[in-house]
């Protein structure tokens, strides 16, 4: 039951990624989420190194969608200085989002990867549409809201059951 909540893989922060390894596999197209992964949940713009990282990735032909269950007025405000399409209100882990941004980005899921910092969300929903799922470290937990700190909750439960089965390790984390 659990298995779903896994990502394939977990990194600290996007700026770990190996983005020509994912090249390489073909990988051409990237849903991230935005609160937590890219910045911090309170920082309103893009960090000048995810300027820089963002950049890079677009030169290295990736399209880039954020896929967020944020309101339009902050997703909105994050992504058009930096010409990203999103998504907002996205109601993940639920398909449609994804889907909608697959067609935003039009690839095929076997091309596409999901990076977010929760598993209940952005996991959870990459996994059931059969999606590359890259699980990065909250970047700012003390400024979550509520319902972030439920999945939270959740999730602590979950990564106890993985753990038991032998599916979750520590050591993984860089």
């Amino acid at each position: 039951m659990f298995e779903r909540l896994l990502p394939h893989m977990r990194v600290n922060t996007v700026y770990e990624i190996n983005l020509d390894e994912l090249h390489a596999r073909g990988v051409r197209g990237i849903i991230t989420d935005l609160d937590n992964t890219l910045v911090g949940a309170k920082e309103a713009l893009a960090t000048p190194k995810l300027v820089q990282w963002l950049d890079y990735v677009r030169s290295r032909g990736f399209e880039v969608v954020i896929v967020s269950n944020n309101n339009e007025t902050r997703v909105g405000k994050f992504a058009v200085p930096l010409n990203i399409s999103y998504i907002h209100a996205a109601r993940k882990p639920a398909g449609k989002a994804f889907r909608k941004a697959l067609a935003i980005l039009k690839l095929p899921a076997e091309q596409t990867v999901v990076i977010g910092d929760q598993m209940l969300t952005d996991v959870l929903g990459g996994n059931r549409m059969g999606l590359y799922t890259i699980l990065v470290t909250p970047i700012a937990p003390a400024d979550e809201g509520v319902m972030t700190r439920v999945n939270r909750r959740i999730e602590r439960f979950a990564l106890v059951r993985l753990r038991k089965k032998g599916l979750w390790y520590e050591e993984e984390t860089k």
